[in-house]
């Protein structure tokens, strides 16, 4: 009779406890960082803007809450770019977690966005505050489980004009490239209302398309691969976000992102459009990604 017991305790047990790959991500603190960087206060992120440099105090200063050590000297990769308006500035933020391999992950996201236009704030809640929060709630999972591989956390500025921040880092790379063993970006993963994420890459780097089917069985989230082929059209992902310049230096990459949705670069971009459970889904399935290739790929 106590054995029956045991397993109908068991089974209640689990019926209300959520999943393990649930807890991998703190829902809480993942809505709390994107409420922060998409708000009003922050005006939109836009590159050189006060709220741009706030955006990044922020991140730098979690980067130095979760233990994570500057690439260098600091947080802060300070970089110049021209545009047709003339010299701008722009500053990445780079934070590490070692590993006992030399061998890199570098798992990014863009922190800027459009800013305030006219009268408008272009807030950027899933462009890209989700991508931002989401390398923070990996990152923390990170500073508690400690990695094979050495990760490199990068917030890149100056991606909504031209993928600056990312092509000044990949130009400059601090360490050899053959130590990169792929770029993991997140752009938009905050929001769809097919409850999907996508991942591209894997056509151009068939050995991250196996790590994908394998987390596409498990993942909390519907995870679909492809969209990074010329035959795609306009779908076709492979430059167009922060991943681009890796691919381009011959870096595997894989970028989840969701299809663009009716508030894309607009001013009804906010926060509350999120969808904490799927957003937590999304992010949980990309850690699971990012766990998966740590523990196998060398």
């Amino acid at each position: 009779m106590k054995y029956f017991r045991s397993i109908l305790l068991a089974f209640l047990v689990g019926s209300f406890l959520p999943s393990l790959s649930q807890e991998l991500v703190d829902k809480e603190e993942l809505i709390k960082d994107l409420n922060y960087l998409a708000s009003d206060e922050l005006g939109g992120r836009g590159n050189g803007s006060e709220g741009n440099e706030k955006a990044r105090e922020f991140i730098a200063d979690r980067f130095e809450g979760l233990a994570l050590t500057p690439l260098q000297d600091q947080y802060f990769q300070p970089f110049s770019f021209t545009t047709r308006a003339g010299s701008k500035q722009g500053v990445n933020v780079i934070g590490c977690i070692k590993g006992a391999s030399e061998k890199k992950i570098i798992i990014t996201a863009h922190y800027d966005h459009l800013g305030i236009r006219g009268d408008k704030t272009f807030n950027g809640a899933d462009d890209n505050a989700s991508g931002v929060a989401g390398i923070l709630a990996i990152a923390r999972y990170y500073s508690i489980n400690k990695p094979n591989n050495t990760l490199i956390f990068i917030a890149f500025d100056a991606e909504e004009m031209g993928l600056q921040g990312a092509r000044h880092f990949v130009k400059n790379l601090p360490f050899k490239k053959t130590e990169i063993l792929l770029n993991v970006n997140l752009d938009m993963v905050g929001r769809d209302d097919n409850n999907r994420i996508f991942a591209s890459g894997g056509s151009h780097y068939p050995h991250l398309r196996s790590v994908l089917e394998k987390i596409k069985e498990k993942a909390p989230v519907t995870l679909m691969m492809g969209n990074d082929q010329p035959s795609d059209g306009h779908n076709d992902w492979t430059l167009s976000s922060d991943h681009g310049p890796f691919h381009q230096k011959g870096i595997p990459f894989i970028y989840f992102g969701v299809e663009d949705h009716p508030d894309y670069h607009k001013d009804t971009d906010t926060a509350d459009k999120i969808k904490p459970a799927f957003f937590q889904s999304t992010v949980t399935t990309i850690l699971q990604t990012v766990d998966e290739i740590d523990q196998t790929i060398r």
